[in-house]
């Protein structure tokens, strides 16, 4: 992966240049400028050389790769040194080599890469390095298919055909999209050969584009998928067998299909020889890029290819392997078993029915194969891994190194996307944009893999935006593999069937399945991996552990360790001083915090800190007040920050640290937010507060200088006991920032619901055990404009009277429990919301479900078929 190495390298360099020159020696400076140079030169060799043409320069990654890793480690391992050492001279020496051993790394690099041309010109490829367009492009005749093998899905092929037929008469383009192996193809031709189809349409071509096309040979294709013979073929221009093309199609009604297409540009050359004679004409197009239908759908909707259900995967297994015949007793329950376990993906059912046709029937050898389920498809079937692979070889440079990333998280898990992109930053394999956080342009890499059918939504969070994802254990599989031969990662895999991956990587990830190992197994397991675990390698940067070993209490001595992930039930931390390179920590460890407390003003490159499922009082140092490189702060239980250090008393007004790069900080207690804080914390998002028996000493806390946090977009606030300070709303002046505001255990007055509802911004609004003091929520009109998710968890409300125009763009409503509040209704005018997407009950009285369901007869109706009611 030398394109993510680079990156890391980059932020490395960067960061040393900005926080570390008190550590570098006279001409150091200057050097590590330099380097930096060669290192953007190297990014922009690769970012332009040609995508199609990559795997000749292979070799040359592989070098660039290994030399920027070692020139980073070299890096960091000296600036840890004179960390230690506090002082640049103690260690010049060591410094002054290892400058001398990058300089040797870069020679060597700048060999391989001075000749870039060279390389370009042996293979055959023009020096303005673009697209090479030569390469034919594939057109079949579905017609002599046969018939192609499909189960289920009959309700997408209902809709396609509608679409194709239906009584427009513009020329319309119909767009399937969905992973590769998913069955889009299939789908495609079945439309196409269906009878009814061929007599509607007066023309049918068939066309598959593929990744490498020319427009010349899209056109050639097309006509001879038409059956239309051209003399003296070769010597035709483009504008000619265009205008041929455009003159047999005129006036007449057709049908194109254009399967597999992942460039617009392959759209933009052609579309122009298609008549639009508003004949009812269609082009049906088959795509993995959702970007790609989106841009050549011109905004209709998009058929996204779902997956099999585990009936319709067993049906289409057992067709494979049994044809007309049923499927033994003996084999019913492990065969069932592998047709679940291949995720719905029929390329994947399809396989491995195809293998288990061929070879022993029983049992024993079946649940030999389902151990190994992924592998054995892609490794008994070359096909299989080269459609899967493709749309890894499509990604540019900046997004392989993330997607590849989604192999370090074990199979069926659900990923946090918090949590990756957190991870993508700390890795350093993102790409600095201008006026955009790390966050945001991972986020942006997120959506762009969702887009290109690489990764699977599985849950979305109040605001909108994906809360969980899951990968396709192909897909995973073949991340596995990849991050291995490209040095980027290795797995080691610990369950019932033994211990699978090797431990002495610079990226490491553990699983262990939950309940999988017996005592004498993870005794076993736990000392194969113990050196891993303690950082007993030097080379281990990253280490991801998924595990549910008995607690063990281990110390860490792998100073470039900069990532550590520990979920499940693992690990106690001992020491961690010497991680002065350590980016990320993230552990379920209820001991943990003493131990990074501790060693708070050595983790100087410290960004993420989240610790879970502790909720124990938590004193930080004062040296987290000098952590210029923290973004998120997370411990649940209850963070006594001190106050920063006042620069008035020290006179050194230059001298304060601003925490530029902090985001989140959650959650503190009593916490009092004065312009020193303030001046700190220009750029925070998300913060989470928590107050006990506020009183007469309110204003030590400086609440209403919380508008002075304008970037501030999530807040989540408890005050406990706060009817002795009934006015707590409309003393606090809340930033017109905040999107996303959830309150607990407050008391909410008529003027606070007012203060609430006039938040410009206010999308998200969660009230927890709030109490409606004033008995009736009546909201006043042009309030709550932009809310679109409410949540009522066991609020005490004795009436709520509201319509449409209190609530203009809700479009989620979530009520649970409601044990304290005599509330029997949910207002009837919720029916006449037309953003309203749905309603969700939870443990709520027979009368509040009653109401919803009036409601959703009025949605209805009302012709909002996409309303649904959940009642749990």
């Amino acid at each position: 992966m030398a394109y993510a190495a680079l990156l890391s390298l980059t932020h490395v360099l960067q960061r040393t240049l900005k926080y570390d020159c008190s550590y570098l020696l006279p001409g150091e400076k200057q050097q590590i400028e330099s380097l930096l140079g060669k290192v953007g030169y190297l990014q922009d060799f690769l970012d332009n050389f040609p995508r199609e043409n990559i795997e000749s320069i292979e070799g040359l990654e592989r070098k660039i790769s290994d030399a920027t890793c070692q020139t980073e480690d070299i890096i960091e391992s000296c600036i840890a040194e004179r960390v230690f050492e506090e002082s640049a001279t103690q260690s010049g020496g060591i410094f002054t080599i290892s400058f001398h051993e990058i300089a040797k790394l870069i020679l060597e690099v700048d060999a391989t890469k001075t000749p870039p041309e060279k390389i370009v010109d042996d293979s055959g490829i023009r020096e303005d390095l673009e697209r090479n367009t030569s390469l034919p492009v594939g057109s079949i005749r579905p017609d002599s298919w046969g018939q192609s093998t499909m189960v289920g899905l009959d309700d997408v092929l209902v809709e396609i055909k509608d679409r194709l037929v239906g009584s427009s008469s513009q020329l319309e383009v119909v767009s399937i999209v969905g992973m590769g192996g998913i069955g889009k193809t299939t789908l495609a031709h079945k439309v196409y050969i269906d009878k009814y189809t061929e007599y509607h349409f007066d023309i049918r071509a068939w066309l598959t584009v593929s990744q490498e096309y020319s427009v010349r040979e899209i056109l050639l294709g097309l006509l001879d998928s038409m059956n239309i013979k051209i003399y003296k073929k070769s010597e035709k221009e483009i504008d000619q067998l265009g205008e041929l093309l455009y003159k047999s199609l005129k006036g007449r009604r057709y049908l194109f299909v254009m399967d597999d297409v992942w460039d617009v540009e392959a759209w933009n050359n052609v579309k122009i020889y298609f008549p639009d004679d508003k004949t009812g004409s269609r082009i049906l197009l088959t795509t993995r890029l959702e970007n790609v239908a989106n841009y050549i759908n011109s905004g209709s909707p998009l058929h996204h290819v779902r997956f099999l259900n585990d009936k319709e995967s067993w049906n289409l297994f057992c067709q494979k392997v049994f044809g007309e015949c049923c499927c033994p007793l003996e084999l019913e329950e492990i065969g069932k078993k592998i047709a679940q376990n291949c995720r719905g993906l029929p390329l994947a059912v399809v396989v491995i029915g195809g293998l288990l046709s061929k070879a022993t029937r029983t049992p024993r050898y079946w649940s030999s194969i389902a151990k190994n389920l992924s592998s054995e498809i892609t490794s008994n079937d070359e096909q299989c891994s080269k459609i899967l692979s493709l749309s890894y070889k499509h990604l540019p440079h900046h997004l392989k190194g993330c997607f590849l990333y989604m192999g370090i998280f074990p199979e069926d898990f659900d990923i946090k996307v918090n949590v990756l992109t957190k991870l993508w930053v700390a890795e350093g394999i993102l790409k600095p944009a201008c006026s955009k956080t790390l966050e945001d342009v991972g986020e942006e890499y997120f959506l762009d893999l969702v887009h290109r059918s690489l990764i699977l939504v599985q849950r979305k969070g109040s605001n909108g935006k994906i809360k969980t994802c899951r990968i396709h254990d192909l897909l995973r599989d073949l991340c596995v593999k990849e991050a291995q031969k490209e040095k980027f990662f290795h797995v080691i895999k610990g369950g019932p069937y033994g211990i699978q991956g090797s431990t002495d990587k610079r990226r490491v990830s553990i699983h262990v399945e939950k309940n999988s190992l017996s005592s004498l197994e993870e005794a076993q397991f736990y000392h194969a991996t113990k050196g891993t675990l303690q950082g007993d390698d030097k080379t281990l940067s990253s280490l991801v552990v998924r595990s549910h070993f008995p607690p063990e209490e281990i110390s860490f001595d792998s100073r470039p360790l900069k990532v550590l992930h520990m979920e499940g039930r693992h690990l106690w931390l001992d020491e961690m001083e010497d991680l002065v390179n350590m980016r990320y920590i993230y552990c379920y460890n209820q001991f943990s915090v003493q131990s990074v407390n501790a060693s708070l003003y050595k983790l100087r490159n410290l960004q993420t800190m989240v610790y879970l499922e502790d909720r124990r009082s938590i004193k930080l140092s004062p040296e987290i007040w000098k952590m210029p490189h923290l973004r998120h702060v997370k411990l649940n239980g209850y963070i006594h920050l001190p106050d920063p250090p006042s620069s008035e008393i020290k006179g050194e007004e230059n001298s304060i640290v601003v925490l530029e790069n902090l985001q989140t900080l959650s959650i503190l207690y009593n916490f009092s937010w004065t312009e020193e804080v303030l001046k700190r914390i220009p750029n925070l998002k998300k913060l989470a507060i928590n107050y006990d028996n506020l009183g007469k000493d309110w204003e030590n806390y400086y609440m209403n200088n919380l508008s002075r946090l304008t970037k501030l977009e999530s807040l989540k606030c408890r005050v406990g006991y706060n009817h002795k300070f009934p006015y707590l709303l409309r003393c606090i002046t809340f930033p017109t920032s905040i999107k996303k505001l959830t309150l607990y255990d407050m008391y909410l007055y008529y003027e606070d619901l007012t203060i609430l509802g006039s938040m410009p911004c206010l999308g998200v609004l969660k009230l927890k055990g709030c109490n409606f003091d004033c008995g009736v929520w009546e909201p006043n009109e042009e309030e709550f404009l932009e809310l679109k998710y409410l949540l009522l968890h066991n609020v005490d409300l004795k009436s709520w009277r509201a319509d449409s125009i209190h609530f203009p763009s809700l479009e989620s409503l979530v009520i649970s429990v409601l044990l304290r509040s005599p509330l029997d209704e949910i207002p009837s005018g919720f029916g006449e919301i037309s953003t309203l997407q749905s309603i969700e009950l939870h443990g709520c009285v027979d009368s509040i479900v009653e109401s919803a369901k009036k409601i959703e007869e009025q949605q209805l109706d009302w012709g909002n078929d996409a309303f649904k009611l959940y009642i749990k």
